[in-house]
Order: C-alpha cells, then structure tokens, then sequence
C-alpha cells in the first residue's frame, strides 16, 4: 500500500491527494479556517512546518515494532493520507472510500452517541522523520500531510475530518514498513480481522508477493484485457471492486482457471491473443443474436469462456489462426440456434447455460 513518496492519492475531504493537483481538500473547511485558508473550494496546506511529539508504548511482535499511543483527530486529518488501487494501480491497495459512511462516523461523532474505540493503524513514511525517545517514551514526527499511510480506518479518519467535535483517538504507528510490509499487513487485518471485497484482496496479492504462478499468469491476462487498445472488453472490467456492469477480477478468474492446463507453456500475450479473438466472435455473434452488453453477466461470461476449448478445437482443426473472424464462423451456427432469453435472462448456473451453448453448437456442426 505505499507508496511514501511518489504521489500515492490521499482520501477524499480530510486527506490530501497528492499525485494530481488534488481535487480533494487537503484539510476539513473546520480546520482550514483555522489555519487562515478559504471555506472553499480545493484547499492545499501552505503552513510552516511544525512537530508533533506524543506519549506512546513501544511494542515488539516478531520482526516489527510498533507505538500505541492517542492523538487529535485533527492531527490524523493533517498528517494521513490512503493509496487507493483504483487511483495508483501499481503502489495502492485501499478500497475506494465510501462518503456516506465516513459523514455518518462524522454525525456519530458530533452527536455524542458513543465512543469509536478501534485503533487507527498506520505507516510512518520517511518524509514524517518519525523519532523514539527511549528515555521519555515519546515519539516526535513532522506535522505534514503525508507523514503515515493509513493502513486501517479510512473512513474513521475521514469522519472525524468532518466532524465538528475533536476527539484523541488510538492509534498505532509501525515505523520501516516498506511497500511490500504495508500491503501484506493490509491482507492480514483484513483477513484474520474483517473482511474486505475479494477483489480487491485478489488485486494486490501481487503486490504482498502473496501470488501463486497460476494467479500470476490470470493478473496478467487480466490485465492485457483491461488496458489493451484492441481488447473487447477494454472498459468492462472492474480490478479491484465488485461494479454492476464490469466483470470482476473475481469472475474473471473463476472463469480462466480451468482453461489454464490448455495453455501450458503459454506466455500471457499468447493467451490473452487466443481469448482476444475468441470473446470478441462472441460478443459481436450475441449483439447479432440482440443479447446486446450480456458478456459481463458473470454467468453469461463464465459459460462463455468454458465453451472455449470446444470453439478453438474447431478452428485449430481448419488450420488457421486464433483470429477474430475465424472465431465468428465456429460460432455463427451456434447463434443461430441459440434463443436470445438464454442470454438476456441467463439461467442462475453457467453449467446449465454452458450446456445449451454447448449443444447448439454440437447440432450445428457438420463435416
């Protein structure tokens, strides 16, 4: 999750985003006030550089170390910012932030319900010159907006940046974590703790190193489908969440791995080439058949992509090339006996889907 020092974007409201000229604030209007700044528009903190200095408890587990201590949630909304995988694909691995939970923590907070107990934990990035005074158990950092990279509790920080009321907080401070540290600590919380979307887990598992070959060669097939110019479904796919309309990195792979013992030896461009082919014959045979936009039905897709082998089978037997258009003339005779509904209101099991594509496209073939 990491990314220190190269403009990783920060969470939106309270924290700053700093790789384009942010379009979210870099303080709450609240605190920008405080410090002489306008109550709108984009805000950027100018202020002069200053330190802060806490009480904290240095803990070791294994190989790390780590501070608990309290701090002004103010403070956590200066000095923190979030790399999300949807805004820096290659560094980020927080979900994208949900507003509406973040100001509901905000009225929570103003309201004075309750108390929001759970620590906040965070990375010190080099910038934030993060010291341990063993003597006086305290820390000293620089009070600037990129001194820790949150690795839990966006939406609380961004709450509190909202809210009127200020409260301390506890937090925990691990110190040295590079990316990959970051982003293996990110799956452990999230995993042994609480949940989060399998997408996203799925995501930056090559970012913990956490990848098998198998997953490795999926992202990259994945991957070469989603940012390719020629790619049919450029647009259509989602990496890290769970979006109506976009297949999943989730469906995607559920859907490629049992073709992976049939591209043995294969490098990804070679298969991403094959499957280019083969899902754009399909997409344009199902336009032609009025199933218009069903390929990111994650059925429709699924049954699609196992009806795959059958379809290269053919064509490997004419001698030609895994192009486009050989893959639309396997599959014309297919589509002209397959009934729109199939597609349009797919059955609830690709299997039973996959069947009737599979049998179409069996009665149609002839010698």
């Amino acid at each position: 999750m990491s990314e220190a020092g190269s403009g990783a974007p920060g969470i939106r409201g309270g924290l700053e985003n700093g790789r384009r000229g942010s379009r979210y604030p870099t303080l709450s209007t609240r605190n920008a006030e405080r410090m002489g700044h306008p109550a709108t528009g984009v805000l950027y903190l100018h202020a002069t550089m200053s330190t802060e200095s806490f009480s904290v408890s240095l803990i070791a587990q294994g190989k790390h170390r780590f501070f608990t201590l309290s701090m002004p949630s103010d403070v956590l909304a200066e000095t923190c910012f979030v790399s999300t995988r949807h805004d820096d694909p290659d560094g980020g691995f927080q979900r994208q932030l949900d507003e509406q939970r973040a100001r509901e923590i905000a009225k929570y907070i103003d309201e004075g319900l309750g108390t929001i107990p759970g620590s906040i934990i965070l990375s010190a990035q080099p910038e934030a010159n993060l010291s341990y005074d063993g003597r006086k158990k305290t820390i000293r950092f620089e009070k600037i907006r990129r001194a820790f990279l949150i690795i839990d509790g966006q939406h609380r920080v961004y709450g509190f940046s909202l809210a009127k009321a200020s409260l301390r907080v506890p937090v925990v401070i691990y110190e040295g974590l590079g990316r990959v540290a970051e982003s293996r600590l990110f799956i452990d919380i999230n995993t042994k703790q609480r949940s989060v979307p399998n997408e996203l887990l799925l995501d930056i598992k090559s970012l913990a190193e956490y990848e098998s070959d198998s997953e490795a060669l999926m992202r990259e097939v994945f991957d070469l489908f989603n940012t390719d110019g020629a790619s049919p479904l450029q647009g259509l796919l989602s990496p890290s969440d769970r979006i109506k309309g976009k297949i999943s990195r989730v469906t995607f792979n559920a859907a490629l791995k049992p073709l992976i013992a049939s591209f043995t030896g294969k490098e990804p461009e070679e298969i991403y080439t094959a499957l280019r082919g083969f899902v754009a014959a399909f997409i344009s045979g199902a336009e032609r058949l009025g199933a218009h936009g069903t390929i990111v039905r994650p059925i429709v897709f699924r049954a699609a992509m196992q009806l795959f082998p059958q379809v290269a089978q053919r064509v490997k037997d004419k001698g030609v090339a895994y192009s486009t258009n050989s893959f639309a003339e396997a599959l014309a005779p297919m589509f002209s006996r397959l009934k729109v509904k199939s597609m349009t209101q797919p059955p609830l099991s690709q299997n039973v889907l996959f069947g009737e594509m599979s049998e179409a496209l069996r009665t149609s073939f002839t010698l």
